[in-house]
């Protein structure tokens, strides 16, 4: 049987549906299994052994769908579910089955405060999509593989980090899921141990911003005598691409995230998880799956959540989901 899957976006979301690629590889005989995206979440995808081929959207829609009409495919499984993945189905005209938004339910919950929303992780909603053809969960969670050459040496590191550190995830697609640089700070200062920050290079100002406030700090606290912290920052921001990113989670004690696609790649790697939320909420079911996690936000604001995505800045101008979380953790 030749199935194809497809989802466009964004990292975390591709993440989540690799559960559904290896039980179909898995668990049906003789399948092959392609995969449908866009060209820049290639990276994903090279070393994934239950993928069979994969097709890029990099020119008009006309143009794609002529190419994959020719692989002459037996079933579709639409994980992205809008009117482009809508007008694919209807031009290769074979059975498809297409995950389910919940949309409606989502607008009660931003606009209204009104929860419907299933308890169910958005995971096991998307293996849903795949049950008809005989599919199950085999509940060992998300698939994230790195190639051997992302893989990041610890002597890349500074000597500091490299007997054990927290990987913390700065960056965010919007502004209102991920914490204020003094928050970050705060943050930093509690978790009390080797820190590497990740991020992209536009994260990469805040990062050296969170370095600079702590080396300060640190030099003050030597020449007063005063017993020193043991937060030390190494600021990763922009320095390394996805996959090497995804090898310096793999290698942390334990992850910090905000709500973006690393926190989904930790959660692959069963790391410890400390998810950060700000406008929006877990209850959206897309919390680190299958891994052992805390949730740190703010449950006593009336405007959460805001948006199922975000914005560039809070839209009631206080953005007290980040300002007042209430950082409600202890590291052993």
């Amino acid at each position: 049987m030749k199935i194809l899957v497809i989802r466009f976006s964004s990292i975390g979301d591709i993440v989540l549906t690799t559960p559904v690629v290896r039980c179909l590889k898995t668990q049906l005989d003789d399948a092959e299994i392609h995969y449908a995206t866009k060209p820049n979440f290639k990276v994903l995808f090279e070393e994934n052994p239950y993928i069979d081929k994969m097709h890029y959207l990099t020119g008009g829609i006309g143009e794609f769908i002529a190419g994959l009409r020719k692989e002459n495919f037996d079933c579709i499984i639409d994980l992205q579910h809008n009117l482009r993945t809508t007008l694919i189905k209807t031009a290769l005209g074979v059975k498809s089955y297409s995950f389910h938004k919940l949309n409606w339910k989502k607008w009660l919950l931003v606009h209204l405060k009104i929860n419907q929303m299933p308890d169910v992780h958005i995971v096991d909603r998307y293996l849903e999509t795949a049950k008809k053809l005989g599919v199950k969960n085999d509940s060992l969670g998300l698939d994230y593989f790195i190639p051997a050459k992302d893989v990041v040496p610890l002597n890349w590191l500074p000597e500091t980090h490299r007997q054990g550190y927290v990987a913390y995830v700065v960056g965010a697609q919007h502004a209102t899921k991920k914490l204020p640089l003094n928050r970050m700070i705060e943050l930093c200062a509690k978790i009390n141990r080797p820190i590497v920050l990740l991020g992209g290079k536009e994260d990469a100002s805040n990062g050296e911003h969170i370095s600079s406030y702590f080396e300060t700090k640190k030099s003050a606290e030597v020449q007063s005598n005063n017993g020193a912290s043991n937060t030390i920052i190494y600021n990763a921001c922009g320095k390394y691409n996805l996959n090497q990113s995804a090898s310096l989670v793999k290698q942390a004690r334990v992850v910090f995230a905000h709500d973006t696609g690393l926190m989904h790649v930790a959660a692959a790697f069963k790391k410890e998880v400390y998810s950060i939320w700000g406008n929006t909420v877990p209850a959206f079911g897309m919390y680190p799956y299958r891994t052992r996690y805390t949730s740190l936000e703010n449950n006593h604001l009336s405007c959460r959540p805001c948006s199922k995505i975000g914005y560039k800045k809070c839209p009631k101008g206080h953005f007290k989901c980040m300002n007042e979380n209430p950082f409600d953790f202890y590291l052993s």
